[in-house]
């Protein structure tokens, strides 16, 4: 039984399936009868129906006792739950600052479910798919280096996407680019939120890119059009603002929408799978 989507993830890239699961958002009310349209990007992996067990930081201890897991695999934010978790079945806490360097939580997991084995293969195939990806941003990193990535769930709340975004912006970086900050936030310390207000964002207009990293979720229901619902706001506030339109990225049609689920919730494997994909779909020109 996992708590979290960043726990799921690893566990599901080692080829394990879970028989229960809690998520950092409430998608959806019951168990999942039908995996693939109710939880985000993961879904599609798992093979049966699985128990809804409430919320990641806040899991039903009624629901885990129903369930009988064999092990169960939570977040530091899981803390106050340990005990009872403990009384349950073995439980193990994972860091999820970790989310910057998802190996370390990889081999746990992997320790947890006996499949140390797989853990080097997976690592290595991902760096094969960041030097790939390296390679056919080559082009277009030589011609257009700079991105800026933000982040906003609403309009009003904007921020910079290099510090609290650990693999979202680390992944860029490694693909080549150079992200565009101030010398004013230079001082700003790794996983830490850094707003800005949208009338300082022409302080930003070196960027010849923006990657926005959208999240909506104020309103709790089903996953149709899951990446819509997460980004339809914040591109249409972005087309309507004049500040975003002056920006010299906008006016070369060089911003990028992506939920932000897919990077901050999803830090490892999959999610750099996905990841990659998503910004070669959007970023580079399609042949």
């Amino acid at each position: 039984m996992v708590l979290g989507p960043n726990v799921l993830e690893p566990l599901l890239a080692l080829g394990v399936q879970p028989i229960a699961y809690g998520d950092h958002v409430a998608f959806r009310q019951g168990d999942y009868d039908n995996p693939q349209g109710q939880i985000p990007y993961l879904g599609s992996m798992i093979t049966q129906p699985i128990a809804n067990v409430g919320l990641a930081s806040e899991p039903s201890i009624e629901a885990i006792v129903k369930v009988q897991p064999d092990l169960i695999i939570g977040l530091e934010e899981n803390a106050k739950q340990y005990d009872n978790l403990s009384q349950i079945a073995p439980s193990i806490l994972l860091d999820r600052l970790d989310q910057s360097e998802p190996e370390t939580n990889l081999k746990a997991i992997a320790q947890a479910v006996n499949r140390p084995q797989q853990v080097e293969q997976l690592l290595a195939e991902t760096e094969q798919r960041i030097t790939a990806a390296r390679e056919a941003f080559a082009p277009l990193v030589a011609s257009n280096p700079k991105l800026l990535l933000l982040s906003s769930s609403q309009w009003q709340e904007i921020n910079l996407g290099n510090f609290h975004h650990g693999s979202c912006s680390s992944l860029i970086e490694e693909l080549g680019f150079q992200l565009v900050s101030s010398p004013k936030l230079n001082d700003a310390k790794p996983n830490t939120i850094v707003p800005i207000s949208i009338e300082t964002l022409p302080q930003f207009n070196e960027a010849d890119s923006i990657v926005m990293l959208g999240s909506n979720f104020s309103e709790r229901k089903e996953l149709d059009n899951f990446e819509s619902h997460q980004l339809s706001n914040i591109k249409q506030a972005w087309s309507e603002n004049a500040i975003a339109q002056s920006l010299d990225a906008s006016q070369a049609g060089r911003v990028y929408f992506i939920p932000a689920y897919m990077c901050l919730g999803l830090p490892g494997a999959i999610g750099t799978r996905l990841y990659l994909k998503e910004l070669e779909q959007q970023l580079l020109p399609s042949e």
